[in-house]
């Protein structure tokens, strides 16, 4: 069939169309219209969070002071964003991990900066060979400029005095020239735990949610910890069981799963007390996406409640064994670096 056909053709069908009677238009209309998208729900009803989750969002955590006052972007930065980013981070460059990513990207095209990040560059960790991107996943750009919706500034609250002492005294610790034991080191580094709420974007941060009447689960896939959350109302136990990943008491209120913690240990969430309570939110708002919102009270760490919202993103990829340190010899590596290192220096003398 030639060109000059085809033209008729359409020309007729669009003429056949123009005759039907608007009922018989409108019928049309909605067979070639997209499905409206509907809440999947469980057996017992509830709405179904089942599957895999990926958080790979390329906002910050704080809103730069840079944007100060702006909590959105234009289209057209964003796009900018995703161009500059693919050309730092599709090289095979420095990884960059928390708020430098989007700092990073942000400086970048403000500048007008063409070059990639460079392998022989120090960025994250370079003192010990560096992560590169083969390490993190591809970002997500929108155009918030920050995770943190409460204050309004996109920014956390200051700490309290004692907690800026805590933390003072905390670093002495991991700080210290040499460990002189695994309480030198971090948790995680310990392979004991990331801490609950997880917030870390873009590096083994997927999360699987198995769900009944009674119970969901979540996964991390970080050290694969998992958080059974009971839905039967039941009360919260005494304070003075504490446990890494608090006690989490969930409830339905109407499509949105409430999830309210306390009995934390110290440090179970960047630098919080026994005195921290979180109050999650997980709402189904399209087929591929998962609201994730945290509001955060610690009177003794923060002067104030502060909340954030994550976006999860539906995907079919599979969480992998999460190994750790494979038995933990990296931490005895480390230690025994650290004995070599002192001798080293006590023979010098």
């Amino acid at each position: 069939m030639n060109v000059k056909s085809l033209v008729v053709l359409a020309v007729t069908f669009a003429g056949l169309i123009a005759a039907l009677p608007a009922s018989a238009q409108n019928a049309a209309a909605k067979a070639t219209a997209p499905k409206a998208w509907t809440l999947p729900r469980t057996l017992d009803g509830q709405p179904d969070f089942q599957g895999v989750w990926s958080n790979n969002n390329a906002t910050p955590l704080q809103r730069p002071k840079s944007l100060a006052g702006r909590a959105k972007l234009t289209d057209d930065e964003v796009a900018a964003l995703r161009r500059k980013a693919k050309e730092y981070f599709d090289t095979g460059g420095d990884a960059e991990f928390g708020d430098t990513v989007f700092e990073a990207v942000w400086s970048a095209v403000q500048s007008g900066d063409s070059k990639p990040h460079k392998k022989d560059e120090k960025g994250f960790d370079g003192d010990t060979g560096d992560y590169n991107t083969a390490w993190i996943a591809e970002r997500v750009w929108d155009n918030r400029t920050s995770l943190i919706t409460d204050p309004a500034d996109g920014r956390m609250p200051a700490m309290t005095e004692a907690a800026k002492q805590k933390v003072a005294a905390a670093a002495t610790g991991l700080t210290r020239k040499y460990p002189r034991g695994p309480e030198d080191r971090g948790l995680s580094e310990r392979c004991i735990t990331y801490g609950s709420p997880r917030i870390l974007a873009g590096y083994d941060s997927y999360y699987e949610i198995a769900q009944n009447k009674n119970w969901v689960a979540i996964t991390s896939e970080q050290i694969h910890d998992v958080r059974m959350i009971p839905l039967d109302g039941s009360p919260h136990p005494p304070a003075a069981i504490q446990e890494w990943q608090g006690d989490p008491r969930g409830h339905w209120d109407g499509d949105t799963l409430v999830v309210d913690t306390t009995n934390y240990k110290p440090g179970a969430f960047m630098n919080s007390s026994a005195k921290l309570h979180t109050v999650e939110k997980y709402r189904r708002t399209g087929a591929n996406v998962l609201e994730y919102e945290i509001t955060i009270d610690d009177p003794e760490t923060w002067v104030r409640p502060w909340t954030l919202m994550i976006p999860l993103r539906a995907t079919q990829e599979m969480m992998y064994e999460y190994a750790c340190h494979e038995g933990n010899i990296g931490l005895a590596g480390i230690l025994k670096g650290a004995r070599m290192q002192e001798a080293a220096e006590a023979a010098k003398k």
